[in-house]
């Protein structure tokens, strides 16, 4: 070691070289950073690093002591919010296994609930009707509300839209409810089930009429007289007289041209859309002789006949002068039972023959007119505040209380 020769290491040709050696390892080195800054950002600007100072980390130094406190009370807050609601959850959950419907079985469940309450609602009712059943001579007690599903049924056909089926039942309710305030007391039954009053057919009656289709007529009809249940129709708080009628001649008829009494709502109103029903138009031929014997008159062997007709504002027949013989419309159209009073007559020989127009007497609400505007949208109050003037869609228990007492 003592005798190493030190003097060519650091001789100028030695520092020269590596001088050299020490500027192309530089070199090299920048460019490799170059190409690596190139690499990762070809837009990025070479950039200096600077080392990042790690801090000193204390093992053996304990926490602060504020740590403590706060570690405690969030460590309590999830505690109470995982824990609390699990033991509120819990008991429920235990006695729905028991003993719970779910919910799609208790929206069924609710839903038959109250189809039988709407079923049990209508059959029950304070107020009863006591029907002479014409063909059995029995009187029956049926609840309100049963007996006017009955009428609607044997009054109008189940084809009908609902909204005309809703004003049939305000009419046949209102109807009887009127009766029974002004019939006589000791009477054995309050109505027939005929058209002296209104024509009623029981469940049994009317499974013999429709046949396999009763079940989705009873459907619709129910539903009319429930939507409408208790609803009567009233002028200056009083239950109306509200007649109806299959057809009109496209008019309807003031009460006094066909009956007695003029009364304030039944007044003659247009009912253009009656040309569609199929009872529109009759033809009826009769012999004179048979004229004779039905009318009650005498009329001379000559022809024509002399025949001379006065007109209500309606076109009905008011009064006709048959050869001599003054009889009224109405009497004419019952005794021969023609479709309407509303005829004109054209003799052929030693026969006369009757055109009428319109189904029925005219006054108060046609059926098909009725028909007619609930298919153009109208419901069954604009209905019936068009056919009975003047007219309120009230009840029976603010209207008629005594009847609902008894």
């Amino acid at each position: 070691m003592k005798n190493r020769n030190y003097s060519k290491w650091n001789s100028k040709a030695r520092k020269k070289k590596r001088a050299t050696l020490l500027k192309q390892i530089q070199l090299k080195q920048k460019v490799k950073v170059q190409k690596d800054n190139t690499t990762s950002n070809q837009t990025a600007p070479f950039k200096k690093i600077t080392p990042i100072k790690r801090k000193k980390i204390y093992r053996n130094t304990p926490p602060p002591t504020w740590r403590i406190p706060t570690v405690l009370l969030l460590s309590s807050l999830i505690l109470f919010i995982l824990i609390i609601p699990t033991l509120i959850v819990v008991p429920f959950a235990k006695d729905n296994e028991k003993g719970s419907v779910p919910v799609e079985k208790q929206e069924e469940q609710t839903a038959d609930d109250t189809a039988a309450e709407a079923g049990a609602e209508q059959n029950e009712s304070t107020i009863s009707v006591a029907v002479m059943r014409t063909k059995s001579e029995t009187v029956e007690d049926i609840p309100l509300e049963s007996y006017v599903a009955g009428v609607v049924s044997s009054e109008m056909s189940p084809d009908f839209e609902p909204e005309a089926l809703k004003a049939q039942s305000l009419a046949a309710r209102t109807y009887i409810v009127d009766h029974l305030l002004h019939q006589d007391d000791g009477q054995e039954s309050d109505v027939t089930d005929t058209t002296q009053h209104q024509v009623f057919k029981n469940d049994n009656e009317l499974k013999k009429q429709w046949g396999s289709k009763y079940d989705e007529n009873m459907k619709k009809v129910k539903a009319a007289v429930t939507a409408t249940k208790g609803e009567i129709l009233t002028y200056k708080d009083a239950p109306i007289f509200p007649a109806f009628f299959s057809t009109s001649n496209g008019y309807t008829e003031n009460s006094e041209d066909y009956w007695d009494d003029e009364l304030p709502y039944l007044r003659s109103v247009e009912s253009p859309w009656d040309e569609d029903s199929p009872k529109f138009l009759d033809q009826q031929t009769f012999t004179i002789d048979q004229i004779k014997e039905k009318l009650a008159v005498d009329l001379p062997n000559q022809e024509p006949l002399g025949i001379d007709v006065t007109r209500t504002d309606s076109q009905r027949v008011k009064e006709i002068d048959l050869a001599g013989n003054k009889l009224s419309g109405r009497e004419v159209r019952e005794k021969l039972e023609l479709q309407s009073s509303d005829f004109t007559i054209k003799q052929k020989n030693d026969h006369l023959i009757f055109t009428t127009k319109g189904y029925g007497h005219g006054i108060g609400m046609s059926q098909y007119g009725a028909n007619s505007m609930a298919k153009a949208g109208k419901t069954y109050q604009e209905i019936v505040k068009y056919y009975y003037s003047d007219v309120e869609v009230g009840t029976v228990t603010d209207t008629a209380p005594t009847l609902v007492a008894k």
